[in-house]
């Protein structure tokens, strides 16, 4: 039931394609070990995105687990999507996956909380043990971040024409 929500948060905050399900069955085994703790009064999905913050933390800390990925993430479009259209939503997936990776993690597991899920600052301090301040301090960075990042990643080339040598008259 929650197994594609946390399989997209680990995604969201970084973690190989490769290691997606490995990561989110570690995410589950936290879980069922930590299952007396869960306040059933509070929203489930952000303390599920708590397990998945941390693991994915320290799968990156882990030494043996750098390395360079070629290619961009998977990601299937809509099935109902013309070509076209497939193509432009496919390209601002690959932006947007781009730019959350240019965010530091911690600052991005607010912005992805916040921004793409939707909870609100003070669930999303409980569920990362933060300050509300504090998250709101990340969450205004990872925007800047992010937005400054799409701009990067999304600036074209400019094609400048080669120039003539002074001493040479162009071809007539």
């Amino acid at each position: 039931m929650y197994g594609p929500y946390v399989w997209n948060s680990l995604r969201r905050l970084g973690a190989p394609t490769a290691d997606l399900e490995d990561l989110t069955h570690d995410v589950f085994v936290q879980v069922q070990r930590r299952i007396a703790d869960y306040d059933p009064a509070r929203p489930v999905r952000p303390w599920l995105f708590a397990f998945a913050y941390h693991i994915a933390s320290a799968h990156r800390r882990r030494a043996h687990r750098r390395r360079e990925v070629l290619g961009e993430p998977d990601a299937e479009p809509h099935p109902g999507l013309l070509p076209d259209e497939a193509l432009g939503v496919q390209e601002r997936q690959r932006l947007v996956a781009r730019a959350l990776g240019a965010i530091d993690i911690d600052r991005r597991a607010v912005f992805v909380l916040y921004e793409i899920d939707g909870v609100p600052m003070e669930e999303i301090g409980r569920a990362l043990d933060i300050p509300t301040n504090t998250a709101y301090s990340r969450l205004r960075t990872a925007r800047a971040e992010f937005a400054s990042a799409v701009r990067r990643l999304s600036a074209k080339p400019v094609l400048v024409p080669r120039s003539v040598p002074r001493n040479e008259e162009p071809d007539r």
